[in-house]
C-alpha cells in the first residue's frame, strides 16, 4: 500500500508529492516551485517573494468572511539524515517511504514529515471544498532548519490575518504556546602538523550506531552525542597509550545530536595492544552507561584500510601536535552538552540546553559547531560566556550567529481558548496546553506580526532529525479533523 491511499487521503496524497520533491535546507528551489504552482493550478492568488517563501491566499467560504483571517504556517525544507550504509543524494532524490503498522517511515534517511505533514494539511486546506473558513493565507517558508532565515526575512507587510496556526508541532493532542530561542556558536582554530616517525601503525576508529535525534526535542532523553564519546575514547588512548591523531570528524547538521564520529591515529608497534585494552575498556564503560538510550552503539578499532584504488596522500600522514591534540580534545570534553537547566515554571521543561553538533580535525583547522536554545534570553547569553570560555583556554577563537528569540506564552490567547473548547467537543478530553524546547519560527514572525494570536500543533511524529523520524498514521487522522473543526469556529473581527 502506498502513503498516498492512507486516511485522510486529501492529506497523504499532498504529502507523498512533497516526498518526491528533494528539498534540503538551503536547496528548496524545486519544492518552492512546486507550491507556487499549487497554488496558481488551484485558481488562488500566489505569492513567492525574493527568497523563495511562498504565500497562498483562499478567500472565506460563502457567509464566512466577517470571520478573523487565519495564517497557516509550515516550512519547506527538510532536515537531510541518513544511515551511513543509505546511498541516497539529499538534492536530487525523492524520499523512499514504507508503511510500518500505524507508522509512516523512510528507508534508511529522514522522513521529512518535520514539516512536511504540516504544509500537506495546509494544501489540504487549500484545495477542500467541504469546509466552512474565514478569508486564509498560507505562508510556507524556506531554511527553517538551518537558521530560520525564511521568516527572518519575511516582509512585514504581506500578511492580512490575525491569527497564525502554526502546523509544526509534534505531538497530537498538545498545543503549543512558546518555544526557545536559540544561537549557533562555531568555534575555530588552527593547529601544528607533524611528519609521523618511521614504522608507526595507522589505526581507524569509529563510534557509531547511536540514537541521535532533535537537539531541541530529544535533548531531555539524555541520549549519547558520538562527539563526545569520540573524545571522551581518544582522551583515554593519548594518555595512556600515546596515541597521536591524524583526524577527526563528528556530526552533519548543528540542530541534530550526533550519531556517528570517526578518527584516524597514529599507534606506536609496541603499544597496539595498550591501545586496543584501553580502547575496549572505555568503549565498554560507555556502552554500559547508555545501554538503555542507546542500546545500538558500536565501537570500532581496528588497523587502517586503504579503500581500493586508493593512493597514500602525504598531506593526509600528518598528525596533530601531541598538545594541540591534547588541548582539542579537552575542550571538546569541557564544552556544554545536553540540559544545562530545567524551567523553574513549566515542569517537564527543558529551559537552556546545547548541542556540540559537529567538530572536526582536519590539515591543520580545528573547527566546532553548537546550536545553544533556551527560553530565558538571559541564559542563553551566560551558556555562550561558559561555552565561549571553555575554547578560549584551548586557545581557539569562538563567533555567535544567527541568535534569535523565543516565543512567549500568551494565556489570554483568544484562539488557544477556542481551540481547547472544540478539541474537547470533538475527542472528549483537554488538549495539553505547552511550550516546546525547540525553534518555531512563531517568535519570529511574531516579531513581524505583533497583533497575531498564536498557537502551534500538528500530528505526531517521533525522532525527527534523524532516519529513525516516523509518523504515526492515526494522529493524523485526528489532526486533520481537528484543523477543520478549529478553522469552523473562528470568530468574527
Amino acid at each position: 500500500m502506498c502513503i498516498k491511499d492512507l486516511d485522510p487521503q486529501i492529506v497523504w496524497k499532498n504529502f507523498y508529492a512533497i516526498t518526491r520533491i528533494p528539498r534540503p535546507s538551503k536547496h528548496e528551489e524545486k519544492i518552492s516551485e512546486y507550491l507556487y504552482n499549487f497554488g496558481i493550478s488551484h485558481g488562488l492568488e500566489t505569492i513567492k517573494d525574493k527568497l523563495g517563501n511562498i504565500i497562498i491566499r483562499k478567500p472565506a467560504t460563502p457567509g464566512c468572511e466577517s470571520m478573523k483571517g487565519v495564517i497557516l504556517q509550515g516550512h519547506m525544507d527538510m532536515v537531510p539524515q541518513k544511515n551511513a550504509d543509505t546511498v541516497h543524494n539529499f538534492e536530487t532524490d525523492p524520499i523512499e517511504t514504507y508503511i510500518d503498522g500505524d507508522w509512516v517511515r523512510a528507508k534508511g534517511t529522514t522522513l521529512g514529515a518535520d514539516n512536511g505533514l504540516g504544509v500537506a494539511m495546509a494544501l489540504a486546506v487549500l484545495e477542500s471544498d467541504d469546509i466552512k473558513h474565514g478569508p486564509i493565507e498560507l505562508l510556507v517558508t524556506i531554511d527553517e532548519e538551518t537558521g530560520m532565515t525564511g521568516a527572518e526575512n519575511l516582509a512585514d507587510d504581506v500578511l492580512d490575518g490575525d491569527i497564525l496556526i502554526n502546523l509544526d508541532s509534534e505531538t497530537e493532542g498538545e498545543l503549543y504556546v512558546g518555544c526557545a530561542g536559540g544561537l549557533d556558536a562555531t568555534v575555530s582554530g588552527k593547529y601544528e602538523r607533524k611528519e609521523p616517525e618511521a614504522g608507526l601503525e595507522c589505526w581507524s576508529l569509529a563510534v557509531k550506531g547511536f540514537k541521535g535525534g532533535h537537539s531541541g526535542m530529544d535533548i531531555i532523553l539524555c541520549r549519547a552525542n558520538a562527539n563526545k564519546v569520540a573524545a571522551r575514547v581518544l582522551y583515554a588512548l593519548m594518555n595512556e597509550a600515546d596515541v597521536r591523531l591524524i583526524d577527526l570528524e563528528g556530526g552533519t547538521l548543528r540542530n541534530a545530536i550526533p550519531r556517528e564520529a570517526f578518527a584516524t591515529v597514529y599507534v606506536e608497534p609496541a603499544k597496539v595492544g595498550k591501545a586496543k585494552a584501553v580502547f575496549d575498556r572505555v568503549a565498554g564503560e560507555i556502552k554500559s552507561e547508555y545501554a538503555t538510550t542507546d542500546p545500538d552503539a558500536e565501537f570500532i578499532f581496528e588497523p587502517y584500510k586503504c579503500a581500493e584504488g586508493e593512493s597514500c596522500d602525504h598531506e593526509e600522514c600528518l598528525y596533530v601536535d601531541e598538545l594541540d591534540a591534547l588541548d582539542f580534545v579537552r575542550a571538546l570534553l569541557a564544552c556544554p552538552d545536553g540540559v544545562e537547566r530545567m524551567s523553574a515554571d513549566v515542569p517537564g521543561l527543558v529551559e537552556t540546553s546545547n548541542n556540540m553538533a559537529m567538530v572536526k580535525a582536519y590539515k591543520g583547522e580545528f573547527m566546532v559547531k553548537t546550536l545553544l536554545r533556551s527560553s530565558v534570553d538571559s541564559a542563553k547569553e551566560a551558556l555562550a560566556t561558559k561555552l565561549q570560555s571553555v575554547f578560549d583556554l584551548a586557545g581557539l577563537e569562538t563567533s555567535f550567529t544567527g541568535g534569535y528569540s523565543g516565543w512567549a506564552p500568551n494565556a489570554n490567547s483568544a484562539i488557544l481558548h477556542t481551540m481547547k473548547d472544540v478539541y474537547k467537543k470533538l475527542f472528549g478530553k483537554e488538549p495539553a496546553v505547552m511550550a516546546i524546547h525547540a525553534g518555531l519560527e512563531c517568535g519570529i514572525l511574531g516579531g513581524k506580526y505583533p497583533n497575531w494570536d498564536m498557537v502551534s500543533c500538528g500530528p505526531t511524529l517521533l525522532s525527527p532529525h534523524s532516519p529513525d523520524e516516523r509518523a504515526n498514521i492515526p494522529s493524523v487522522a485526528k489532526a486533520w479533523t481537528f484543523l477543520k473543526a478549529v478553522l469552523e469556529a473562528i470568530p468574527t473581527k
